[in-house]
């Protein structure tokens, strides 16, 4: 029997505000319900799309109006899956240099990247989007919530906010 739409919401949702790295956690989830061969996300990353961090961003990252942010926005597969839809405002000078050409020149995901730094995540928001019936099961596409958070260094300097908006392809299963 499928999940309900609102259960996994639930479910996923939950395991999210109590983990450092929302890559670890989609990557669990994708291999527990059997998306893919290999459950391992791929971002693919939206290009020509610019967001400058405004004023609160750059107070929660603890910076000034000088210190270079870089957006980046992606959409996180596992297989066929587009999972979630994820901006990224990071602070380039708080990460090493293979880090920021990683991020710039590659399709692996943010968390996998930013592994050596240790990571913790303080969720801001997390909001519920899909409103639909209970018993319905969302479409794949249809955005079911978002989870707002600020990504640490393991000494507690933060050195990115994230936004990340979960669709309805996170409740489908792979063959048993």
């Amino acid at each position: 029997m499928p999940d309900t739409t609102a259960a996994a919401i639930d479910a996923l949702s939950a395991r999210l505000e109590s983990a450092p790295s929302a890559t670890a956690v989609l990557e669990a989830w994708c291999a527990e319900r059997g998306m893919a061969a290999e459950p391992k996300l791929v971002a693919q990353k939206v290009h020509d799309l610019r967001k400058p961090a405004d004023a609160a961003q750059r107070a929660r990252l603890g910076i000034g109006q000088d210190e270079p942010v870089v957006y980046r926005r992606v959409r996180l597969s596992c297989g066929a899956h587009v999972l979630s839809e994820a901006d990224n405002w990071y602070v380039p000078s708080r990460l090493t240099p293979e880090m920021n050409a990683i991020l710039a020149t590659t399709d692996i995901p943010f968390g996998r990247v930013v592994k050596p730094l240790a990571p913790s995540r303080r969720n801001l928001a997390i909001k519920r989007i899909w409103t639909g019936p209970e018993g319905r099961i969302a479409g794949s596409d249809e955005p079911l919530f978002s989870v707002a958070a600020i990504l640490s260094t393991g000494a507690g300097v933060p050195f990115c906010e994230v936004v990340e908006t979960y669709k309805g392809a996170v409740l489908a299963r792979g063959p048993r």
